[in-house]
């Protein structure tokens, strides 16, 4: 008895037998040929992938340049403004540092009911959330205004 079945049409068969008088389609398809080529275009895109890079590093050297420059500029506009600027992010980072000793010790104090209840959670991020991301923002800009240009940051 055969495996093979005649009851089926040719369309659902499927041979996987060699077919050995092809040997022109397998010297077009030479795996060796079909890597190197595969390497090359990996090779070609890694390099355009470079340039791009490049480009945009110097695009943001470029744009962190411009912008060190029109800080400076104003700074040097506004002397008695930017000191003022040093001296209330010194006094709003030690709010800083007593608003984050109260969020800790309300953390810790209320470990349970944060993690079992989602309500708890919730009320916790609504009353510290937007206070901490408003002050670290605050802060990050009086910061910036207030820097003392030396020859380090003058790049």
């Amino acid at each position: 008895m055969s495996n093979e079945s005649n009851e089926f049409p040719p369309l659902f068969r499927i041979d996987v037998t060699a077919d050995t008088t092809s040997g022109a389609s397998a010297d077009r398809y030479d795996p060796n040929t079909v890597m190197v080529a595969l390497l090359r275009q990996m090779v070609a895109g890694q390099a355009k992938q470079c340039k791009l890079l490049e480009d945009f590093i110097q695009q943001q050297n470029a744009t962190q340049r411009q912008r060190q420059n029109e800080l400076g500029q104003w700074k040097e506009q506004n002397p008695e403004l930017a000191r003022c600027c040093r001296t209330a992010a010194e006094t709003l980072s030690r709010v800083q540092t007593q608003f984050l000793r109260n969020l800790t010790d309300e953390v810790l104090d209320n470990e349970e009911c944060l993690l079992d209840g989602e309500f708890m959670l919730n009320e916790f991020v609504d009353r510290f959330g937007p206070r901490l991301a408003h002050l670290n923002g605050v802060l990050q800009v009086l910061s910036q205004l207030s820097t003392i240009n030396t020859p380090a940051n003058q790049t």
